[in-house]
């Protein structure tokens, strides 16, 4: 990827991001079935996807209004799920947070977790780009994503229950953010903050309404953090 121009790189994200498409499908359709089983009709539907556009918030906030959890809990625990959009934007800004206001409010509604992961990637293995590609670079990355996010939420949507329940399409969860996780966990950190939130989750299973997740992510980012500083710590003790 030497000598990156723009278009170049808007084209190479896209190209980059498209193996996500065979997890993407899948699970946004599941989406929209799930969606119609809660009770939402098409409208709904796709203006929860089009507006939120963030899977595992949009299945969580489903999921606690089934249980008939408070509309307060319900929006509580998405935006907690959410969070990690927060910590992807921290560590965008070195690469992207050049561009002008209008541009970074773009990318925010756009980010999704699979082109998160891989532009951060391809950010972190070429530090060369010039700051035009590496914006240009993130859109190919989203501009693939999105469009089949909407689409097929509107056809699990509005084929429902004409999916067979034997094609177990909720097999793209798990995958997607096993895919995802994978290839970021490349320090003693990471693998701590992701054993604890592993075992936390199990832990706090029995939590009402799903607020074990935000306790498992509490003590994953305490853990990984406090793994980071002792480190470093003992790196500084070690050096003097």
């Amino acid at each position: 990827m030497t000598q990156f121009t723009a278009r170049k790189a808007f084209w190479r994200g896209y190209i980059d991001c498209a193996p996500f498409v065979l997890i993407v499908i899948p699970y946004s359709m599941l989406f929209g079935v799930v969606a119609r089983d809660a009770g939402l009709d098409l409208f709904q539907t796709m203006s929860m996807t089009v507006l939120v556009i963030a899977g595992a918030a949009q299945f969580t906030a489903l999921a606690l209004l089934q249980d008939n959890a408070p509309v307060f809990i319900a929006l509580l625990t998405s935006l907690a799920v959410n969070l990690r959009m927060a910590m992807y934007s921290a560590a965008l800004v070195p690469h992207i947070g050049h561009a002008r206001f209008s541009l970074r409010a773009l990318m925010a509604y756009l980010m999704v977790d699979q082109a998160f992961a891989v532009c951060v990637k391809t950010y972190e293995e070429r530090p060369d780009m010039p700051p035009a590609a590496k914006v240009a670079y993130y859109f190919g990355c989203m501009m693939l994503i999105c469009p089949f996010w909407y689409g097929f939420s509107f056809v699990g949507a509005y084929v429902g229950q004409a999916i067979p329940a034997s094609l177990s399409l909720d097999f793209a969860l798990p995958i997607c953010f096993i895919a995802l996780t994978g290839p970021l966990l490349r320090s003693v950190p990471h693998y701590v903050a992701a054993l604890v939130s592993g075992v936390s989750i199990l832990l706090f299973s029995w939590v009402p309404w799903n607020l074990g997740i935000m306790v498992a992510a509490t003590l994953a980012m305490i853990s990984g953090a406090q793994t980071e500083l002792y480190l470093r710590r003992r790196a500084e003790k070690e050096a003097a």
